[in-house]
This record gives C-alpha cells, sequence and structure tokens, in this order.
C-alpha cells in the first residue's frame, strides 16, 4: 500500500524529463565519439568555384588539405585546424612551364623561383643543357642544389647534347655514362630535348644509350624537331621521343599533333610563338597541348607573365578558360609523367591558385604544397668556377673580302630561325666596313672554354646598329662569346670587358664601354637577386638603344643574337669554326660561291 501511495505521487512530466534526459546523455557521447573519430586536416577551402581538369569544367566543392597534398573534396567527414572562405573566386591549378631554360632568365634558380610562384607557376621541366655545356656535370649539380632552396618544384631533364654538335667547341661532353648517375636524384625526370637529328636517323650508339638509359629507367624523351619534316618527325617517334616544342605554325603543330607527340605551344622572349600555333586547339584535340617558354628573361618574366601569359593569350584567340587553365596544368603533368601534379583532386598536390581575374589569369594568392606562398629570403649559391678565357686580337676581326657580295645572316624578328640572305656589302679596299644602309654588320663567335683561339667572322642583317657594339657570353648552345657591332674597335672592348668580369654583356661606343651586365654564374646567369638583375638587364637595353635606331627595333637584341649561334635551328648560324648552314649541313664561305 505504501509502494503504490509513492508511486502515484510521482508526476507523468517526471518521465518525460528523465527520458529526455537520458537521450541527452547518450547523444552527447555518441557526438563526441563522433567527433574524436573525425580525422583532422590543415587546411579546408571553401566556397570556391574549383576546376576538373578532367571534366574541363568549374564545380563549386571544398578541397581538403592536410600533409601538401589533397586529401578529399567536396563533403567529407572532416575538420580543419584552418578554413578559407574563396567567397566563390575561381581556383585552378597550379601552372606547369612545361619546358624551360633557367639559365636564358639570367638568374640562378632560386631567384627565378621567388618570381615564378608570384605568377601562379608551381612547377617547372627544365632542361640545364646551357651550363652543362659550359661545365658539364659540374654545372648540373650546381643548378639542382641551389634550386632545392626554392618551394617551387624543379624538375630536371637531363642534357642530351652536350656538346650541341660535334662541330664546334663547347665547355664539356657528356656520354651516357656521365649521365646515369645522375638518375639517383629525385629533382630527375627524364632526358632532355634530343637535338641531334642526324644521329638519331643514324642509331648512333651514343645517343641511342642515352634513350634507352631514360626509358628503361622509367622516364620519357623530350623532342627537338625544329625544321623537321613528317618524315623525320617520325624518326623521332620510332626511338619513343614523345614530345616536341619547335612549332612555329599551325602547319607544324598540325604535323606534331598528327605524329603522336605532346606539343608544347612556346612562348618565350624570342620564340614569339603562341599567336600563330594556338589556333590549332580545340575541344577534341586539347588534350595533347601544353604551354613552354624555353627561354626567357627575368625583366620580361617580371612585366608580362611566364605560363599565365600564354593562358591570356589562349583565352583572347578564343580558348575556353577551362580548357586553357587545363593546357596550363594537367596536360603538362600527364606529358611528363607527373603523377601527382596538375589536378584539385583527391591524391593530388594541394598546388593551387586563387584568381583575381579568370581571364586575365590574374593570381590573387598561390598555394604550394598546402601552404600559401610568401617570399623566401634564400640567397644564391657561390659559383667559384673561371669559364670565360681567350685571346683574340683586335687584329683578329678584320673581314677581307676579294668580292663584295656574301652570304648574311638575316634576323627574323622575334623568332629564332634566321634567313640566308646573298647581299652586295660595304667594302673599303677589300676589308668589309659597316653598312648602314642595308643594315649589315659584322658578327663574330669566339671560342671561350678552353682558350683555344678559334673564332667565326660573319655578317648579320637587321640589329639597326648605328654605332658601337654588343657582345655577350650567352650563346646558344655551346655559350661560346658572340659579339655584333659597326666598328672593330667597340667590338672589341665588349669582348674584353666580359671576358675581365668572368662572362656576361656589354655595349660599347666608340671603343669605350657604357654598360655591362656581370654573369658570374658560368657566364650564363647574375649572382645577383632578381629585382635587381632585371634592372641590370634594363640598363643594358637602354645603353643600346643609345647606339641603334631603336625605333625599328622590335625585338630584344641580346637574346636574338644568342641565337644566332645555334646551328641546330634554321637556317643561317654563325660558330667559332664559321659560317653554318642548316640547310645544307654545311660549313660555307662568307663571301657567295661564284662571284
Amino acid at each position: 500500500m505504501i509502494l503504490k501511495k509513492r508511486a502515484k505521487e510521482v508526476h507523468p512530466i517526471m518521465y518525460v524529463l528523465m527520458l529526455l534526459f537520458i537521450a541527452y546523455f547518450i547523444f552527447i557521447n555518441d557526438l563526441r565519439r563522433f567527433l574524436s573519430a573525425m580525422k583532422k586536416v590543415e587546411k579546408c577551402i571553401e566556397n570556391g568555384r574549383v576546376l576538373n581538369v578532367f571534366s574541363r569544367q568549374f564545380e563549386n566543392k571544398s578541397l581538403w588539405i592536410d600533409h601538401g597534398m589533397i586529401v578529399a573534396s567536396g563533403n567529407a567527414d572532416l575538420k580543419a585546424a584552418e578554413y578559407f572562405d574563396a567567397h566563390d573566386a575561381y581556383i585552378v591549378p597550379g601552372m606547369i612551364d612545361a619546358h624551360v631554360h633557367i639559365e636564358s632568365s639570367m638568374v640562378a634558380p632560386s631567384e627565378l623561383g621567388k618570381v615564378l610562384l608570384k605568377k601562379g607557376v608551381t612547377a617547372i621541366v627544365t632542361d640545364p643543357h646551357e651550363i652543362a655545356n659550359v661545365c658539364g656535370v659540374t654545372g648540373i649539380k650546381y643548378m639542382i642544389e641551389d634550386a632545392a632552396q626554392t618551394p617551387l618544384d624543379i624538375f630536371f631533364m637531363l642534357p642530351s647534347s652536350v656538346p650541341c654538335t660535334p662541330f664546334e667547341h663547347n665547355g664539356a661532353i657528356l656520354d651516357a655514362e656521365d649521365l646515369y648517375p645522375l638518375y639517383q636524384y629525385k629533382e630527375v625526370n627524364g632526358l632532355a630535348e634530343v637535338m641531334d637529328y642526324p644521329a638519331v636517323a643514324k642509331r648512333d650508339a651514343g645517343i641511342m644509350q642515352k634513350i634507352r638509359d631514360a626509358q628503361n629507367l622509367g622516364y620519357h624523351v623530350d623532342g627537338h624537331g625544329s625544321g623537321l619534316n613528317c618524315s623525320q618527325l617520325d624518326v623521332y617517334r620510332q626511338v619513343g621521343i614523345d614530345t616536341d616544342h619547335e612549332c612555329t605554325s599551325f602547319e607544324e603543330a598540325q604535323e606534331r599533333l598528327s605524329a603522336g607527340f605532346w606539343v608544347f605551344l612556346r612562348e618565350g622572349s624570342v620564340e614569339r610563338d603562341l599567336q600563330h600555333t594556338i589556333g590549332i586547339v580545340n575541344e577534341g584535340n586539347a588534350q595533347r597541348f601544353a604551354f613552354c617558354t624555353d627561354d626567357k628573361l627575368i625583366d620580361d618574366i617580371i612585366a608580362e607573365g611566364s605560363i599565365d601569359r600564354c593562358v591570356r593569350l589562349a583565352i583572347k584567340k578564343g580558348i575556353r578558360p577551362e580548357t586553357a587553365y587545363t593546357m596550363a596544368s594537367y596536360n603538362a603533368a600527364c606529358a611528363h609523367k607527373l603523377s601527382t601534379a596538375g589536378a584539385l583532386s583527391t591524391g593530388y598536390k594541394a598546388d593551387l591558385l586563387i584568381l583575381a581575374d579568370l581571364k586575365d589569369a590574374k593570381v590573387e594568392k598561390t598555394m604550394k604544397n598546402g601552404q600559401w606562398i610568401m617570399e623566401n629570403a634564400s640567397e644564391v649559391l657561390a659559383f667559384n668556377q673561371n669559364t670565360v678565357q681567350q685571346h683574340l686580337t683586335l687584329s683578329d676581326l678584320q673581314l677581307q673580302l676579294s668580292a663584295p657580295y656574301c652570304n648574311v645572316i638575316g634576323i627574323k624578328p622575334n623568332h629564332i630561325v634566321t634567313e640566308h640572305l646573298k647581299c652586295k656589302v660595304s667594302c673599303d679596299q677589300g676589308i668589309f666596313v659597316n653598312d648602314d644602309q642595308q643594315d649589315i654588320s659584322k658578327m663574330v663567335v669566339v671560342e671561350r672554354h678552353h682558350n683555344l683561339g678559334t673564332f667565326g667572322i660573319g655578317l648579320v642583317h637587321g640589329f639597326s646598329l648605328k654605332r658601337g657594339a654588343i657582345a655577350t657570353t650567352v650563346a646558344h648552345d655551346s655559350h661560346n662569346i658572340v659579339a655584333v657591332g659597326s666598328d672593330d674597335e667597340s667590338i672589341y672592348s665588349a669582348i674584353q670587358e666580359i671576358t675581365a668580369c668572368g662572362g656576361g654583356i656589354a655595349v660599347a661606343s666608340e671603343g669605350q664601354i657604357i654598360a655591362c651586365m656581370p654573369l658570374a654564374l658560368a657566364g650564363l646567369m647574375s649572382k645577383k637577386p632578381y629585382d635587381q638583375a632585371a634592372k641590370d638587364l634594363q640598363d643594358i637595353m637602354d645603353a643600346y638603344k643609345k647606339i641603334s635606331s631603336p625605333q625599328t627595333v622590335s625585338f630584344n637584341p641580346f637574346i636574338t643574337l644568342s641565337f644566332l649561334t645555334l646551328p641546330v635551328i634554321p637556317s643561317l648560324k654563325l660558330t667559332d669554326q664559321g659560317l653554318y648552314d642548316f640547310d645544307q649541313g654545311a660549313f660555307i664561305d662568307v663571301e657567295v660561291a661564284g662571284n
């Protein structure tokens, strides 16, 4: 009776409260267990329009990032230590330069990285054959070691052509057995552009061993098909060469696409090819195309960009932004077998760009390996090797002619190919003098690696020199000294100046130096910070304008001069051995035969 009475005294609402308390207790414990089971990641980027490179569409989704990788995308049972609200901005993968020579920027790898990351380039594939042609394996190791200072991914392709050709003098020789040990470096990603087509065509044992070594180790081989026809391109494909960056026209791009190459459309300081080649790209074939700069000066990169410029030009030419950014990232990664680069998806590197403007490729923020980029304070590694030695005399520069009809190198502005001109030139008692009327000047190449005393003299049209001279130790690909000028005294002074400073670029007028940019790193790169190097480049350009007719020069004269020594590019070039005719595959006299 007593128990029943007490039971009646318990109000029904108490039962409800007790049940709610028990349910709450169970819920809280389950929530705690759930939250503790959730994986914690470093970052989450929310509310962004993310490019899916596989469908070439933008998607609204989150990116979950941990230890430099994208670990999930979209909705995920994760929580992050840091959330970033993209505020509906466009997000694209970090851009990749599919083929570039760092040395052509004229700054060290660590300095180039500082600039490229600001421009949205998070990886480059580079061929260090410029410095390798000067000082061999030592130069390659220097580039790898200095590159380690930058967050920029720098993938090295081992130089296939050191020397570039067997008929000129460079600073080193790299055979297959010299290259093979370098594959132990994690930064090495394959064999760089094969330039020596004749060697491939006849299956030369040396070049074939280099190709097989790369392929047997799981790497691939880049090509260099300048001037090659369809049959010759197929010879490259027969040995497994699978990329090319040398097309300069729609037709050449079509030939390479049809042959099965990955095609890198190029836009550098001189090689302004993109406007002539981008028309080949459509939604059906775009997956076979990527972008590269090949050779671009640091001041041009600062002023106009790198691969971001390629994207802008492509979009202006009618390529969809989604396709242009895919070409600038994922396609380059696929061509080079970079399996975790180029996409914003689970399992890929967290290399991405927040864009301030989609069509203008304006980068607001760059993330590399999951970290927002801030410029680091690294310093260029020391390089103490002297690489400039020569004993040219002033009298060596005289060009004696028995007849005034000469073979002349014709510059094609903003291209590295040249024309083979035949002109009647100015002479005084059988000695060539600068021809202002026809804009024909003297050019000289002087061996600088072994002090051999060899030099070649030729004539060139197109520099618009009124007085003075320029000289540089940047001369592709053997990198001897190259100079052009209106008078021998100025040519000689410029050559002596860059010899004294261990390499560089000099401008002379009336036999006196008016500007000089030292290139202490193998005579190819400045040891200065990138902004100071860019200032030096501007200074020498200003000096050049003082000795020329700048209104008629629509190209960079220094980098243009540096390519007039490259005999694997059509049509007429000058080496330390003399004037070389690419079309004939032979040296020719300055004087036209039969006149």
